[in-house]
């Protein structure tokens, strides 16, 4: 048994290991097809439409469908591609996705059925298996910008570098959201996570560190309302303008794959992993947490949270470029990181013999002196409040105010006032806002009230 995880492997044959490396490829291109049925079923409920009706049971096989067409289109290669890079880009970033399952635990101690051979629902584990999916995505993202850089064209290659710029940004607030977990569970490896959450599940106490991580996920995934490498808007399709047939199904197969690896990490590190929901995980004292029924718990939460991505995609718009980044990096990132200081804290205090009763009380001291110091401190609009004049030469209640004194039209700061309208001085009235004593007569009333004849 491997140090520091809590699933035991000693006893995995090398046929095993193939089987399950085998089922997990298999489970993730059928959950892919059903990810995509059940994506535009869902959005065509919000949508108040069908959706795919038409193909199968419920238009079940609508997904078969359209991969069969992406596999019989015709294939084009761009000729100012690098044609080498330009084919290994899709596969870079399929191969990197299908190895975060590896580490997933789908569930404890299995046995397979018509035997007496009972295995860990897990491919593998170690020590920092988290750090090992976050490289898997890391290294995935390559493809990305290599696919965008060797079309050759101008709008991929301003999708991988937008790609390059997001994944930086939202892995930092990411990583540093799983930091708060493995403070909480002292470990990194997937199945002694799940085995910290026997009495509670990390994200209740972890709750600002869960909502940084999937804020973040659905950016490393590039979906709406992140998804601005391949926004069709401004950038055609951006990374995957050049593609088309298999290829482009590599990208497109890619993206699903992550959107289910997220989730899974989600699953595992926050909500439980294989464990029964309460009050299911207080039925038989625990007999819902034995067995094959884990394997349905942590595939409940899995598409629980893939109906968090089809949610956000039916509800909000995409975000412009600039807001992306200065919300990475002015929100998600300083909160992350308060949070892991605020948590290692706590938990040191603790570790020192504090009581949660005084770290309660000491809590709510703090909270007040600064409630305190937020209300006695002076505030930038306190001279305009008190009625203070305005600074020299930017004009006052008594003079006017140059709007153009700096090179540029800017608004008015309270107590200043711009001069009156030179058509208003004039005597003509504003477009559209004439009055007179009739149609024949020529006569309109001017700004001033006075009368003049056009």
């Amino acid at each position: 048994m491997i140090p520091g995880v809590a699933a035991d492997f000693s006893q995995d044959w090398i046929w095993v290991s193939a089987i399950k490396a085998v089922l997990i490829v298999v489970f993730l291109l059928t959950s892919v097809l059903f990810a995509i049925w059940f994506e535009r079923k869902v959005v065509a409920r919000m949508q108040v439409r069908p959706g795919p009706n038409w193909h199968g049971p419920f238009g079940l096989l609508q997904s078969l469908a359209d991969a069969m067409k992406l596999l019989l289109k015709e294939d084009m290669t761009v000729t100012r591609a690098d044609k080498i890079v330009y084919l290994l880009a899709p596969m870079i970033s399929v191969f990197c996705a299908l190895l975060v399952f590896a580490v997933i635990p789908f569930g404890p101690e299995v046995t397979i059925p018509f035997t007496d051979y009972t295995t860990p629902a897990q491919l593998t584990d170690f020590p920092v298996a988290v750090l090992y999916v976050l490289a898997c995505a890391s290294v995935g993202v390559y493809g990305i910008v290599l696919g965008g850089w060797s079309s050759g064209s101008t709008y991929p290659l301003l999708g991988s570098v937008r790609s390059t710029a997001q994944v930086i940004s939202y892995e930092l607030a990411m990583g540093l959201s799983l930091v708060s977990v493995f403070i909480m569970a002292g470990s990194m490896s997937t199945s002694q996570i799940v085995a910290s959450q026997a009495g509670i599940w990390w994200f209740l106490p972890l709750l600002p560190a869960f909502a940084v991580y999937v804020i973040s996920m659905i950016g490393e995934t590039n979906r709406l309302p992140f998804d601005l490498p391949e926004a069709e808007g401004e950038l055609v399709s951006g990374y995957m303008t050049e593609y088309s047939s298999m290829k482009f199904a590599w990208f497109f197969l890619a993206e699903y794959i992550n959107m289910l690896n997220v989730s899974a990490v989600a699953t595992t590190l926050f909500l439980g992993g294989w464990r029964a929901p309460w009050p299911l995980s207080a039925i038989a004292d625990g007999a819902l947490n034995t067995g094959w029924w884990p394997v349905l718990w942590f595939l409940v939460k899995l598409w629980a949270v893939m109906f968090v991505f089809v949610w956000v995609r039916g509800t909000l718009l995409r975000l412009r470029y600039d807001q992306f980044m200065s919300f990475g990096w002015k929100v998600l990132i300083p909160v992350a990181l308060g949070w892991v200081v605020v948590l290692s804290v706590f938990q040191y205090l603790g570790l020192a013999g504090v009581t949660r009763t005084q770290l309660v009380v000491g809590v709510l001291v703090a909270a007040v002196l600064v409630m305190g110091l937020v209300w006695l401190w002076p505030s930038r609009d306190a001279g305009a409040r008190s009625g203070a004049a305005p600074p020299s030469g930017a004009g006052g209640p008594d003079g006017e105010f140059d709007a153009f004194a700096a090179g540029f039209p800017v608004p008015p700061l309270p107590g200043q006032k711009l001069p009156p309208s030179p058509r208003a001085r004039r005597g003509v009235p504003p477009a559209g806002i004439t009055a007179g004593s009739g149609a024949g007569t020529g006569r309109s009333t001017a700004v001033d009230g006075s009368e003049e004849t056009r």
